[in-house]
């Protein structure tokens, strides 16, 4: 279980290594390009969901507590940059079956 880190701890949820490599992935393309966008999750005690609006200017943090690096499924991040770039923002999508391309990492 790794943990997305907003400004600061306080503002932190967990979330899986495996999702969070992916987030990374699509947090880091979104802002690179300077294009803020909306980050929606749902609370891992069940107590609701958070917004967060990404933007360049807010210090992020990407906490992984496993010892390797994720396998990257392409078609996952793809869709997660559709969602990121989409009227709803990102939110955590399942991860579909890997189309057998390449993978990145």
């Amino acid at each position: 279980m790794g943990r997305f880190i907003y400004d600061t701890s306080g503002n932190s949820i967990d979330i899986d290594d495996r999702t969070l490599a992916h987030l990374r992935i699509v947090m880091m393309n979104k802002l690179r390009r300077s294009e803020p966008f909306m980050f929606d999750v749902e609370v891992g005690d069940g107590s609701g969901r958070r917004s967060f609006w990404i933007a360049p200017a807010v210090p992020l943090q990407f906490h992984f507590f496993g010892s390797r690096q994720p396998r990257i499924n392409r078609a996952w991040v793809e869709e997660l940059m559709l969602a990121a770039s989409g009227p709803v923002g990102l939110t955590i999508l399942p991860e579909p079956a890997d189309e057998g391309e390449p993978e990145v990492g």
